[in-house]
């Protein structure tokens, strides 16, 4: 069969995957967290009631897996639209499987299990949180999460973030709305960002939210959108969550908007998505949260974001919340790598467009010969290479520190070696 020409390709794979929209689609009804709290509340705490209706997408997965047929995978742009499409398919799929057992393995398969091992790392996603947790113990003193003031209503909210949003954008290029059904504080796609009406933000949300959701997931579709040859790079498919979502973490860091809280909740909905899955029901992992030290509100949504689509009664989760942590150690390691090789390169492909990881690199003669453009928003940390290298090498060398083996009498004694040196000379 001889391949149809990428341009076509990459003008019909947006209509074909439109339908697939699955944070949509696992949305939960008004009402369900009220009702929960007060049940809980009262005493006689029963699981939400929530009907699962699986979608029917067989017509979208059909269309889809001809479009891939259609495809020159030998080619690297036609790589990456088979690939894409293929993400689409297993989405359509998994909303087909909504309250199944099978929901889980599609989800896995889009955003892998917080214990899926990784062999040449020698470690999982899982150790990765527990590891964060343990330390942050440590640093917080106990197991807790201290309560962060959060005072600013969203419309306030939304009318400071508007202007940080024109300045960086230009005007009127992108939005905020308010959205009562979120579960989630804040969603961003192409062009708006949706936050949840009855949220109450912080001082500390306001750069994590800018960082996190505009100059990440809004940039990185916009430049994607704005590629001449392939625009498919402005999808948010499925595939790549996982990077996405590690660079968006990774700019909290480098830009100091990540603070002790924010990590330790990253860490703890990856340690509840396994807890789901070895059959924990949604009032066990909402105690769990509770116990934590989250309020009984966030708790709730930190669950239901586990639950979505999944059985309420345990053994299954939708495991995106994993995908934060695997993204954000994988983008992390892809700079350090960069950095080492002398392929600066590497980091404007990150942002220009909605990529893997796998993507960066596979891409890079397009963006070599031109066919492919770098990006055209690109935030402040990412843009100078001398500061992101030197964030880059601290990280690596500190990482070699060891804490398990030292306290502060230990650190004296140190110390205290070096200066009887010195004066010794």
């Amino acid at each position: 069969m001889i391949a149809t020409p990428l341009s076509e390709l990459d003008a019909a794979l947006p209509g074909l995957a439109r339908k697939i929209r699955v944070l949509d689609a696992l949305a939960w009804p008004d009402g369900v967290e009220e009702a929960f709290l007060a049940n809980w509340r009262s005493g006689h705490a029963q699981l939400p009631n929530v009907e699962l209706r699986p979608r029917d997408h067989s017509a979208d997965i059909d269309a889809l897996e001809s479009f891939v047929d259609h495809c020159d995978e030998a080619h690297p742009a036609g790589n990456y639209l088979a690939m894409t499409a293929r993400s689409y398919a297993t989405a359509g799929r998994m909303l087909g499987a909504i309250g199944t057992p099978a929901f889980t393995d599609y989800s896995s398969a889009l955003y892998r299990r917080p214990d899926f091992h990784y062999p040449r790392l020698n470690l999982s996603m899982l150790d990765a949180a527990r590891f964060f947790l343990d330390t942050t113990d440590a640093l917080l003193g106990s197991a807790r999460i201290p309560p962060s003031p959060a005072e600013i209503p969203a419309e306030a909210f939304a009318a400071w973030m508007q202007p940080e949003l024109d300045r960086f954008f230009g005007e009127g290029q992108v939005t905020v709305i308010l959205d009562p059904t979120l579960a989630a504080k804040a969603i961003a796609g192409a062009s708006r960002i949706r936050l949840r009406a009855s949220a109450m933000f912080s001082e500390l949300d306001k750069n994590q939210l800018l960082q996190h959701e505009a100059f990440v997931h809004i940039a990185t579709a916009q430049n994607g959108a704005r590629q001449p040859n392939l625009k498919s790079l402005g999808l948010g498919a499925p595939r790549t969550t996982q990077t996405q979502e590690g660079i968006a973490t990774l700019a909290e860091l480098f830009t100091g908007s990540m603070d002790i809280n924010r990590l330790r909740r990253l860490a703890l909905r990856v340690l509840a998505v396994q807890q789901a899955l070895e059959g924990a029901d949604f009032i066990q992992v909402f105690e769990g949260f509770l116990a934590a030290g989250q309020s009984q509100e966030e708790s709730f949504r930190s669950t239901q974001r586990v639950f979505r689509g999944a059985d309420l009664h345990g053994g299954s989760a939708f495991t995106k919340d994993a995908a934060y942590l695997t993204g954000l150690l994988g983008v992390h390691t892809l700079l350090r790598i960069a950095i080492r090789d002398n392929r600066p390169e590497l980091v404007g492909h990150l942002f220009a467009g909605r990529l893997s990881l796998g993507d960066t690199v596979r891409l890079a003669p397009l963006f070599e010969s031109g066919w492919l453009q770098g990006p055209v928003y690109l935030p402040a940390w990412a843009s100078d290479l001398r500061l992101l290298a030197a964030n880059l090498a601290f990280s690596a060398f500190i990482a070699r520190i060891k804490l398990d083996v030292l306290d502060l009498e230990v650190l004296v004694a140190f110390a205290d070696e070096h200066e009887t040196d010195a004066s010794a000379r």
